[in-house]
């Protein structure tokens, strides 16, 4: 089922969690296209149909994002550039960021920068154990104590900022009451 059908159909709306983990490319970087997006796979090589290109086309726009129906608590972007601007010029979480707010999601997390894939992996599965742990603290406390166990508790070079630093939760943070 594509991205579409789910989202028209309203069964996109049944998911709390979204999760995407792949690249994400800022306005410009990807040829002919002139907005932030997120890389998906490919559609099959035997896809010719012009329509069904354009439904499927393996990178999901900011604009497509926002026609998107979501009713998630939290969106996790685990992808370069993810709060980046919509255009060069403009303010930072106008791209990506906007549009998934706009479709639905309550939170987000969302990249500044780049990021190490390694360590992305290692801090979204350890801030959805610390909410399973204690549902109560939220996702940024959650998101805090991931980066606080992976500074801690992982290889040395993820101590460094540039493998944490580039995370941010954006939007409602805090625990349900």
């Amino acid at each position: 089922m594509k991205k579409e059908d789910l989202s028209e159909s309203g069964r996109l709306q049944d998911y709390a969690v979204v999760r995407f983990a792949t690249h994400g490319a800022l306005a410009g970087q990807v040829q002919g296209v002139d907005e932030p997006g997120l890389e998906l796979t490919p559609p099959a090589s035997k896809i010719t149909d012009g329509p069904a290109l354009d439904r499927d086309d393996g990178f999901l726009t900011a604009s497509e994002v926002a026609s998107l129906k979501l009713d998630a608590q939290w969106v996790i972007l685990s992808a370069c550039n993810s709060a980046g601007a919509a255009e060069g010029t403009a303010q930072p979480l106008s791209g990506l960021a906007r549009a998934f707010f706009y479709a639905g999601a309550r939170a987000l997390l969302v990249s500044h920068w780049a990021v190490e894939s390694d360590a992305a992996v290692e801090l979204t599965t350890r801030a959805f154990a610390e909410l399973e742990n204690d549902p109560k603290i939220g996702r940024s406390e959650a998101f805090r104590r991931s980066i606080r166990h992976l500074i801690l508790a992982s290889r040395p070079a993820n101590a460094h900022p540039s493998a944490w630093a580039p995370f941010a939760v954006v939007g409602e943070g805090a625990g349900q009451r």
